[in-house]
């Protein structure tokens, strides 16, 4: 079984693109087990809350960091976690 880890996704995305299209830059932090499923979980993200085609999103740097290092509550509450009771 993998070992899920933290990742840095670093990248552009263009907000509100039907009135006044904004790129603004992003640093986002996730818990995958790999580098390809922190990319679609960002896509995924963005595509839920923000409504933002995959096209609109570039993704400039994916890297893997220390989970104490991060400042969001909710990752560092995750990476204590050992496992999961359903």
């Amino acid at each position: 079984m993998s070992e899920v880890k933290t990742y840095m996704v670093r990248g552009t995305a263009l907000f509100n693109e039907s009135e006044f299209p904004v790129r603004q830059n992003f640093v986002k932090y996730v818990r995958a087990l790999n580098e390809n499923q922190a990319k679609e979980r960002v896509y995924a993200d963005f595509g839920s809350k923000n409504k933002i085609k995959r096209k609109s999103i570039q993704i400039l740097e994916v890297k893997e960091v220390d989970p104490s290092t991060v400042k969001e509550k909710r990752i560092k509450e995750l990476s204590k976690l050992d496992k999961i009771v359903l």
